[in-house]
């Protein structure tokens, strides 16, 4: 996302996989952390008393950086010149930054005419100080070094990627430095509150493109390297410089205002870019308007990287993608494929002003980065695409923060974030998407107009700056003259979130909330949470605060004209609330009633039947009850409803294989029976003239029949797989349905007939296709011959696979290779 992390079911466990590879601790420590305040002495005596430190001290600050930096591609370094304008503040010998990987030249260090005296590399602490015989000057100096590195293969700092050119093997120069890693690419103060400007040159071979965040300025050329210079930057982060060296292509467009967009790709491939430079140029117009703030840069680049760890990153001005997150190819990729290349793209874009042109303070308040660009992708996309019905889509993203806030695991949005090692723990589904809910349900508690005046004002108070999420809530509260601070710090400081239980009593409508667990047990979480409900109808409705524990809501008047069938109470319209609703059974049957009678919209349909899952698996429900209340949607035909139901039917048959086996094969039925309607009637092949949504239905519904085991749809899947075999073109296996018809392959697959998988195996060899390999990595794992699972395992830890792709095919395990893979994971 900038880096975009979702977290991955896989079989009982949850893993989420961090830009590092690593899973860090989350910070448990009681006592709030504040990053104003240093705790590294001005006036140490020694480097040792910087040691274990996790923080930059104040007391010297960086101005500019000018940046030299000379990629050799073929061996796989870099070498490189810095000299930054530094302020120092306080009185001091020392000058303390960040260096990790990097070989610093000590002979080469100056600060103004001063060489230091000592020098101390802390590797534990990715530190840098400088110590010299004599206090240092107040005010402005340019301390000066060399250094080398190593385009490192783990997708982070500078790092090398690899691409083929004309059947030749190459590599790329790319960056990736979110959260902490521009410190491997240079020495700098490598903490986002510490902005400053930067004009960087680059000297690389002639032929080669050359990309960073800002417009060339000039170049010079001399043999076979060439070297290029780049405007001076405005104020900005480190993690946000980029650079990119490469062959490439590109496209370009224009802005209403002029700006230039272009998207880069590998050479041949630019005819995949244009979709997501239209959308990219319209993302900008659009966030010019919502933010009443012009685009800060001269140019926006966007680019494909082939080795990329996230899905995107969102540096200032060259926004850096994987191939699958960016390239649409009208013949080879899905529809879902286009969705989410429009999705990301407005989520990158949204970053260059909230995040890039307004920092936060710290890692502490990530989420006012991830949680606000994921909600306004959503308001993008949906201006750009209204008929894919983005906004009842996006509560797939509160589907996620809910289920993964409902563990005890889990954190607040804002976590007190003492040490960079423990900052990639948090790029998850709190942060994205349990942060962009509660975004969501603010907006809908203030009312759009007022909402979007104050984010107005807010970017204009903190442009170039940095802001912590209190300052948020300081100016929504004086655009609104509402109590945001209060209401709000209930769901970022604490974990979780409630269940609100509804129970009717006569004329009252009695509320209860408590903290909700996915393992049935209640937390000690208390919210203020913003209700609103409505009574048969969504002209009848009510919006209060619940305050407390408990309150009653006086119906008599709400519901006169309510009765019989025609009685529902729905709380939590249109789910803009981030909790849960257990209704009693009274109010549970009128609801099941509304959902057959279609009285309720989308987004409460999935409101509910989302709910009663969760109810069920914290045994607050019966299955029974779930499998009732299913039951209610089995000829509904949309398919950001069938969405959720499907996935809920898919949940419910792993737990029943698990938990009773001789009962799950009766739930299979059942589920099959409950999705074979609407299949039958998008049935296989295309029609002409239908909708967006209705392509996406058909591919998820047969992906889900063939999950189940249904014998037809796995038989006709077969079929069409061979028919694709002889012509890959064939309009019998679109790409939308490929990956159905991969399953149902890998459905027949064993170890003594094992041709499916060798035939999609060198499918996976022959494309070029990024959205192709993903489809066919999700599939060859999903075979229920467990020595099969375990090969395709091995082949995701060879060249064959790469490390950006190994998700794909954990992703993919079948329930029966869940030991297996277990196995394999232990051994």
């Amino acid at each position: 996302s900038s880096a975009t992390w979702s977290p991955l079911q896989f079989n009982a466990l949850n893993i989420y996989v961090c830009p590092s590879g690593e899973v860090a601790a989350l910070a448990k420590s009681a006592v709030a952390f504040d990053p104003s305040a240093s705790d590294l002495p001005a006036m140490a005596e020694s480097p040792e008393q910087f040691r274990g430190q996790s923080r930059l001290p104040r007391f010297a600050e960086p101005l500019r950086y000018d940046l030299v930096l000379r990629p050799d591609l073929a061996a796989c370094t870099f070498s490189g010149s810095a000299s930054a304008a530094v302020a120092v503040s306080s009185p001091t010998r020392f000058l303390v930054l960040n260096a990790a990987e990097l070989a610093v030249d000590r002979s080469s260090i100056r600060f103004q005419d001063w060489a230091p005296t000592e020098v101390a590399q802390f590797e534990e602490d990715e530190i840098l100080v400088l110590g010299f015989d004599r206090e240092l000057p107040l005010g402005e100096g340019v301390l000066a070094m060399d250094f080398t590195g190593t385009l490192n293969d783990q997708m982070r700092g500078f790092y090398r990627s690899k691409y083929e050119y004309n059947g030749e093997a190459r590599n790329m120069a790319v960056t990736q430095f979110e959260a902490a890693d521009a410190r491997r690419c240079f020495p700098c103060w490598d903490e986002p509150a510490f902005k400053a400007k930067f004009k960087i040159t680059l000297e690389v071979p002639a032929e080669l493109v050359a990309l960073s965040n800002m417009p060339v300025v000039k170049e010079t050329v001399c043999g076979p390297l060439k070297t290029v210079y780049y405007e001076e930057s405005p104020l900005m982060s480190t993690y946000l410089v980029a650079i990119v060296v490469g062959l490439f292509d590109y496209i370009e467009s224009s802005t209403l205002e002029g700006t230039k967009v272009r998207v880069y790709t590998q050479v041949g491939k630019t005819s995949q870019g244009k979709f997501a430079l239209d959308v990219g140029v319209k993302s900008l117009d659009l966030f010019k308007d919502y933010f009443a703030t012009p685009y800060p840069l001269p140019k926006l680049d966007m680019i494909a990287i082939p080795d990329f760890a996230a899905g995107a990153m969102e540096n200032y001005g060259l926004v850096t993608y994987r191939e699958s997150a960016l390239l649409y190819d009208e013949q080879l990729s899905s529809a879902s494929n286009k969705q989410q290349v429009a999705i990301t793209v407005a989520h990158e874009l949204a970053h260059q002003w909230f995040g890039n042109l307004v920092t936060m303070e710290w890692w502490t308040h990530l989420w006012l980065n991830e949680g606000f660009a994921s909600w306004v992708s959503y308001l993008a996309v949906e201006s750009i695409f209204p008929e894919w019905n983005n906004w009842t889509q996006f509560l797939d993203e509160t589907t996620s923060g809910l289920r993964l806030d409902a563990l005890a695991e889990s954190h607040p949005i804002e976590v007190d974030v003492n040490h960079a090692s423990e900052i990639d723990a948090i790029f998850d589904s709190i942060s994205y998407d349990k942060g962009a809910s509660v975004i969501r349900m603010l907006q809908s508690y203030l009312g759009a107009e007022r909402f979007q005046k104050a984010l107005a004002s807010y970017i204009k108070k903190y442009a170039y700056s940095n802001a912590k999420t209190e300052d948020l809530w300081a100016v929504l509260e004086e655009e609104t003259g509402e109590p945001v601070k209060d209401l709000m710090t209930t769901w970022t400081k604490q974990q979780g979130y409630p269940v609100i239980y509804a129970k009717l009593n006569g004329q009252d409508l009695e509320l209860e909330q408590a903290q909700f667990l996915s393992d049935g047990s209640s937390g000690p979480g208390m919210w203020i949470v913003p209700m609103t409900a409505c009574c048969g109808s969504y002209d009848l409705n009510k919006k209060f605060l619940l305050k407390g524990k408990t309150d009653t809501m006086h119906i008599k008047d709400f519901a006169a004209s309510q009765s019989g069938q025609n009685f529902w109470i729905k709380l939590n319209i249109d789910q803009n609330g981030f909790y849960r609703v257990k209704y009693d059974d009274e109010l549970a049957a009128g609801l099941e009633n509304a959902i057959k009678a279609k009285k309720l919209s989308l987004m409460d349909m999935i409101g509910i039947v989302e709910d009663s899952y969760a109810l069920s698996v914290a045994c607050k429900q019966t299955l029974t009850s779930l499998l009732r209340l299913l039951n209610a949607y089995r000829h509904e035909s949309d398919y950001t409803v069938l969405s959720h139901v499907t996935s809920v039917c898919l949940s419910v048959n792993k737990i029943s294989t698990d938990a009773n086996p001789d009962l799950s094969s009766d739930i299979k039925q059942l589920l099959i029976k409950l999705l074979l309607l609407a299949a039958k009637r998008v049935g296989w092949d295309p029609k002409d003239g239908e909708s967006h949504l209705d392509v996406m239905l058909r591919s998820l519904l047969l992906i889900a029949l063939v999950k189940l085991g249904h014998d037809e749809t796995i038989k006709e899947g077969i079929r069409r797989f061979h028919i694709f075999l002889e012509d890959r073109k064939t309009p019998l296996l679109p790409p939308d349905n490929r990956k159905a018809a991969y399953l149902a392959v890998m459905r027949t697959v064993s170890t003594s007939n094992r041709t499916g998988y060798d035939v999609l195996l060198k499918i996976y060899k022959e494309t070029s296709e990024a959205q192709e390999k993903s489809r066919i990595l999700g599939s060859l794992s999903s075979c229920p011959d467990k020595d099969i699972v375990v090969q395709a395992l091995n082949l995701m830890l060879t060249d064959e696979v790469r490390n950006q792709d190994a998700f794909y095919v954990l992703g993919g395990i079948s329930l029966e290779g869940r030991e297996a893979a277990w196995a394999w994971l232990k051994g």
